[in-house]
């Protein structure tokens, strides 16, 4: 967090690198990015290439291509958010596939959007992926949440020396429940007549008490233990 000249406190420029293997449209993406405010650390135009170049950048949010020579994108996702939980990815794609949005949310996306979607689109969904929040085009993010309805609907038998579950406060439960119903942090802040920043700290800390890593993650453990019909 900076500081304008009259002590006014601005957002830190989000950390972005954006792939895709068109060098047209991936310089327009990265200008129109820039353009924003945000911080447009590396490009890539392959999966190799990307992989080693966010390793290097170490970017906040990687907007990224599934179609890519070398290495697909989901195969990307999978190693650089696998090595690096801070890591958001945001898929921007042409393909709006429900077999590719739910892949490339298994493989560690953050959230999905389609290559259709307008410029400020964009830019607002790379600024709320790195604050953690899943961004998805309309519709895709009913098709994320009936998936994870469907697998926690036949959860897989716990092991004997499973341990128990962390305890969270009735606050912290009372966000995941506003969380797992699909509420944004603003809206959940308002519900609960609490601050923006309130709402992020207590997802924070939930993520680290149930040992998760992203608000999918999240979603789909309240999902889990039928917290979004509470």
């Amino acid at each position: 967090m900076s500081e304008t000249q009259a002590g006014a406190p601005t957002e830190r420029a989000v950390r972005v690198m954006v792939v895709d293997d068109h060098p047209m449209w991936r310089d327009a993406v990265a200008r129109d990015l820039a353009a924003a405010g945000h911080d447009v650390v590396a490009t890539a135009g392959d999966g190799p290439e990307a992989v080693r170049r966010a390793k290097a950048a170490r970017p906040d949010v990687l907007v990224l291509d599934l179609n890519l020579p070398g290495l697909p994108g989901v195969a990307v996702c999978k190693e650089l958010a696998g090595e690096n939980p801070a890591l958001r990815v945001l898929v921007l794609s042409a393909s709006g596939e429900h077999a590719d949005v739910l892949e490339a949310v298994k493989s560690g996306a953050t959230g999905y959007l389609l290559k259709s979607a307008s410029t400020q689109e964009l830019v607002d969904a790379v600024r709320r992926t790195a604050a953690g929040e899943p961004v998805f085009t309309p519709g895709l993010a009913g098709l994320v949440l009936g998936e994870y309805r469907r697998l926690a609907a036949d959860p897989a038998p716990a092991a004997p020396d499973e341990p128990k579950a962390p305890r969270l406060t009735d606050r912290e439960t009372e966000v995941l429940r506003l969380v797992a119903k699909g509420l944004s942090y603003k809206q959940i802040a308002e519900r609960l007549v609490i601050s923006h920043r309130t709402v992020q700290n207590h997802v924070q800390n939930t993520l680290g008490k149930l040992q998760l890593h992203n608000r999918v993650e999240l979603v789909r453990y309240a999902i889990e233990r039928g917290l979004d019909d509470a």
